[in-house]
């Protein structure tokens, strides 16, 4: 199998690493809009760099893993799905929603694959819970609180490309509330702060983000995010029934400090980012992919289910920037028929 990698920024070299040795990949093309960027990946990993990415469609390949800035996502899956070939695509699939639903309609109408990157679908801890929800460990499930801390924030540059907090960074939680509960968001009410760094109101996002969804079935879910805890890295979900409680993301390296005297100590070697939190699951998704492309098992996230945790982000949005609640009934794009 030859794989075309388009895309060797920092998530783009750890796929490449991934697929590189991977026993059922033979070989892949690697291409970046930063030509040397491409080369010197390729001839790290003994792979080939092509030119563009013209090339990598020319050359030929069985597969495509998309790794670029979210403004290239949406015309690329169109062209691989044009092309007949299945995609791997770090989410977005578009900072808006006409993009996205064109870029599925493209995918759907020849018949192809497109796997989203939503990596905490993937995590032990994460499926952990799923499978305590789904079981009924935890009887009726009544709260969900989720979170996602960044200790140190993006580029200034790369703020305005971002798409916001909700879009970029809290569209995860999103998602596996979705994916874990196995229920649908109803509703929003969401607000932020900008009284962080100066870049952010400049960029018109906010630093620091929090939201109370309305599940379909009347749970109430907590998402919040911050771009700057200087603690670490620290992502968290925690699930509350009628019979039990369960937490993901608490470990010896969750960077949070109790102040009980007989609580447990400050964590010796926090996380510092997602690349290191997440390592195995960034793996075992693309394990996965190329699973699918040989038709070993079913798209575990496919282009549906991304829009659905893109439609939750601009509620959150929209409810920020007009200070009501919101319906996700208003946001164009219906419902996904599963959940993975």
């Amino acid at each position: 199998m030859r794989i075309g990698v388009i895309g060797t920024g920092r998530i783009g070299r750890i796929h490449a690493n991934t697929l590189s040795r991977h026993r059922d990949v033979g070989s892949l093309i690697l291409t970046d809009a930063d030509v040397s960027r491409a080369q010197e990946l390729a001839h790290r990993l003994g792979e080939t760099a092509a030119p563009g990415v013209e090339e990598i469609f020319r050359w030929g390949v069985d597969a495509v893993v998309i790794t670029t800035a979210t403004s290239a996502h949406a015309e690329l899956i169109g062209r691989a799905a044009r092309s007949g070939l299945p995609v791997f695509c770090e989410k977005p699939i578009a900072l808006d929603l006409p993009g996205t639903l064109s870029a599925i309609a493209e995918v759907e109408t020849a018949g192809t694959v497109l796997q989203m990157g939503f990596q905490r679908r993937f995590d032990a801890g994460y499926r952990g819970a799923r499978e305590a929800v789904r079981s009924g460990r935890l009887g009726r499930l009544h709260t969900v609180r989720a979170l996602t801390s960044d200790q140190t924030p993006p580029p200034a540059a790369w703020l305005p490309l971002s798409g916001g907090l909700y879009r970029d960074t809290l569209i995860h939680d999103f998602d596996v509330l979705r994916w874990v509960t196995g229920r649908e968001v109803a509703d929003v009410y969401a607000a932020g702060s900008d009284a962080g760094p100066a870049m952010f109101r400049e960029a018109g996002d906010v630093d620091t983000g929090a939201a109370l969804l309305t599940l379909d079935d009347g749970t109430l879910a907590t998402v919040t995010g911050a771009r700057l805890n200087g603690a670490g890295y620290d992502v968290r979900m925690e699930l509350a029934g009628e019979l039990d409680q369960i937490v993901v993301g608490l470990d010896d390296r969750t960077p949070i400090a109790s102040t009980e005297p007989t609580g447990p100590p400050a964590a010796d070697k926090p996380w510092t980012g997602f690349l290191e939190r997440f390592g195995p699951a960034y793996e075992a998704e693309l394990n996965a992919f190329v699973e699918v492309v040989r038709g070993e098992r079913a798209n575990p996230c496919d282009g549906r289910e991304a829009l659905q945790a893109l439609r939750v982000a601009e509620a959150c949005e929209v409810s920020r920037r007009e200070r009501r609640p919101v319906h996700l009934a208003e946001i164009p794009g219906g419902t996904a028929s599963a959940f993975g």
